[in-house]
């Protein structure tokens, strides 16, 4: 092979193609066009507009970048290695997408220092992107004073055709356009292939325009293989429209210097075959043997050490004088950032007693809510157009929109699926912000990829899901949730919780607010629910606790959630009035549960009590773990139907006679 004289800058493009190559290569799997084409756009950000301190990855004024096309992590891991952080080392990535790996086959926030956030799903990250700008925006307007700007980084994104496919992606730029976030600024590989081929198959749109319409500044760098002053200057020229995000089309050529694959979907999602990879090496003048990085390119990626120990002392030194200025704010911004949560801030959660008036859970809620919010600072968040359904208001705290980005009510519009993804970015920031969505219960199925994301990514995002049985009544079927509990319980990592009553309610957000490493869904009701005598805050933390007990060993358990724990107690009068021992356990939250020592779970629900019957309006799926040989569940096996919410409770049986009568027959 005849060696090609580059220029430095080519050397250092070609690094971070090759390193992606060859770790493609290796590991038989993986995507390397990605990386080959957007190679020089991703060399110019991070090379020269960048501030990050790869000594230091959680530097907290970094800006923060997100390959929102994941599946294109070699691009991500290259520049980790190249530019010195400790996380991303040579052997790391010769391990690409193996066990336990430090780079795995899409970028995981939680497995790779330097990595923001979890993407791979095709357009959460440009979401997650709009989160991250937010969060910025929120801190800069709360802590920054006219003679001491402590906050102030940008929110880098490049993204694929895919992710602008995707319709996700849409509802959060349309957010981010009117909210006008200056700092975020997205890069666009055109590349013009996905999986199926070119992408005039399906994809036609003018996507500029599309952006220019959500109240975006845009710019198209048409040849994004070699211009890379033209680059450089559309990120510059990004960064000065401080009133909107920038989106730069950048057109590219997928898997560029692949002699028979690029520019065709054979680059886009597999190795190129040891044969290609040699005619890749020839057709670039790349005379090094796999995975060796040339000294020079090493060196240019390297000052990002330099650079970075400078950024972060700069920022110290503001810091150190702020703190001086401001002490009060300071210890503010220390608390939040270390994700401590203010002294005594549980104890304005209230307690009830049956004496106190009935209402919906969604309204002890919203009680919770303001109630938090007046002593936990960082608690942001709002619902999917549903305010006043939601009941998610906080009073007298403002709406987040251009201009007036301290305040703390975020109105994220009919956008679910975005709504979850940008508070995932929020969550992510690493400011100590609280964010909390909302919707109806049935609606978590147009947010469910992000909510799975939550779970996956570790974001401790709280989730406000009302209206939550056919109790919702007339609205029908389509708005009446049956399986989503269900298939909510089945995401790792995520708590479900419904409460059975105000002081339920009081623990779930207990709950909630405790996990900032996991996420919370708590489903509230639509109808009032009396509050109940034993009903207890700690029981909520335990996932399941006995409510009412026998003055012997049970004859019966009865376990319910939320509204129907209510229709158990008065059906348990009624049974042990008649001579039969009766437990009632309130179960919440099937996930605390099983986090429970084996003796606690006995303590509750004794093996020896076989004749046990649990009580919600959803569907039965996975109740059989609680109910053994010898148990029956009252449940909805079908879809809901619409009238008043109380006449669907009756025809689906939740009614105190039904679970008497259902009670005797399983007795007998």
């Amino acid at each position: 092979m005849v060696a090609v004289t580059q220029s430095l800058e080519q050397l250092c493009i070609n690094s971070i193609r090759f390193l992606a190559i060859d770790a493609v290569e290796k590991a038989k799997s993986g995507h390397p066009g990605l990386p080959m084409g957007a190679a020089p756009m991703a060399f110019v950000l991070w090379d020269q507009f960048m501030r990050f301190n790869p000594k230091n990855p959680r530097w907290f004024n970094r800006d923060r970048f997100v390959l929102s096309a994941g599946h294109g992590c070699m691009l991500q891991y290259a520049l980790l290695h190249l530019t010195g952080y400790d996380s991303v080392t040579l052997e790391d990535i010769k391990q690409f997408r193996q066990w336990e790996s430090r780079t795995p086959g899409h970028p995981e926030n939680f497995e790779t220092p330097g990595v923001e956030v979890t993407t791979g799903p095709l357009g959460q990250g440009i979401c997650n992107g709009v989160g991250l700008a937010m969060a910025e925006a929120h801190l800069a307007a709360k802590f920054n004073t006219p003679d001491c700007t402590l906050v102030d980084h940008y929110t880098y994104v490049i993204l694929g055709d895919g992710c602008n496919m995707e319709g996700v992606s849409g509802e959060a730029c349309s957010l981010a356009g009117h909210l006008g976030l200056g700092k975020l600024i997205a890069l666009y590989d055109d590349n013009h292939i996905s999986i199926d081929g070119s992408t005039d198959v399906s994809f036609t749109e003018d996507v500029g325009k599309r952006f220019e319409a959500y109240g975006w500044h845009v710019q198209h760098v048409p040849d994004g293989n070699h211009d890379l002053e033209g680059i450089a200057r559309a990120i510059a020229a990004a960064k000065a429209v401080t009133d909107k995000p920038s989106l730069i089309k950048v057109t590219t050529t997928i898997g560029y210097g692949s002699p028979n694959k690029q520019n065709t979907a054979d680059v886009h999602g597999a190795a190129l075959g040891s044969e290609e990879v040699k005619l890749t090496r020839e057709a670039l003048g790349w005379t090094y043997e796999p995975f060796v990085v040339p000294e020079d390119a090493l060196a240019r990626f390297r000052q990002a050490i330099v650079r970075g120990a400078s950024y972060e002392a700069e920022w110290m030194a503001t810091w150190a004088e702020y703190q001086t200025r401001y002490p009060e704010q300071a210890a503010e911004f220390t608390r939040m950032t270390s994700g401590t949560l203010p002294e005594g801030w549980a104890k304005v959660l209230p307690t009830y007693t049956p004496e106190d008036k009935s209402l919906a859970t969604r309204k002890h809620s919203e009680i919770c809510l303001n109630a938090l919010a007046k002593v936990v600072p960082e608690l942001i968040g709002g619902s999917a157009d549903l305010t006043h359904s939601n009941y998610t208001l906080l009073k007298g705290y403002g709406d987040f929109q251009k201009g007036t980005y301290g305040n703390r009510n975020l109105r994220f519009g009919v956008r679910e699926h975005g709504m979850g993804a940008i508070c995932n970015g929020i969550a992510l920031h690493g400011s100590g912000l609280i964010p909390y969505c909302a919707t109806f219960l049935v609606f978590a199925d147009y947010m469910r990829a992000a909510i799975r994301l939550s779970a996956l990514s570790e974001a401790g995002v709280i989730y406000v899901m009302t209206h939550d049985s056919v109790a919702l009544g007339e609205d029908g079927p389509t708005h009446q949730p049956i399986e989503t509990l269900a298939s909510l319980r089945a995401i790792p990592n995520l708590l479900v919780i419904r409460p059975a009553d105000g002081t339920e309610t009081a623990g779930a957000y207990k709950v909630a607010m405790e996990n900032r490493h996991r996420p919370t869904l708590m489903a509230f009701s639509r109808q009032n629910v009396p509050n109940l005598a034993t009903s207890s805050i700690e029981g909520v933390s335990k996932g399941a606790y006995v409510l009412v007990d026998s003055a012997g060993t049970p004859d019966l358990i009865l376990i319910s959630t939320g509204a129907e724990v209510g229709l158990c107690i008065k059906a348990a009068e009624q049974l042990a009035a008649a001579g039969t021992q009766v437990r009632v356990v309130s179960m919440p939250c099937w996930e605390l549960f099983e986090e429970q020592d084996t003796a606690y779970k006995e303590s509750v629900m004794p093996k020896a009590a076989t004749k046990r019957l649990a009580v919600e309006a959803a569907s039965s799926f996975g109740w059989c773990r609680y109910l053994g040989s010898g148990g029956e569940m009252i449940s909805i096996e079908r879809f809901g139907a619409s009238a008043p919410g109380n006449v669907c409770l009756e025809k689906f049986g939740y009614t105190v006679e039904n679970v008497v009568e259902r009670a005797k027959a399983l007795l007998a």
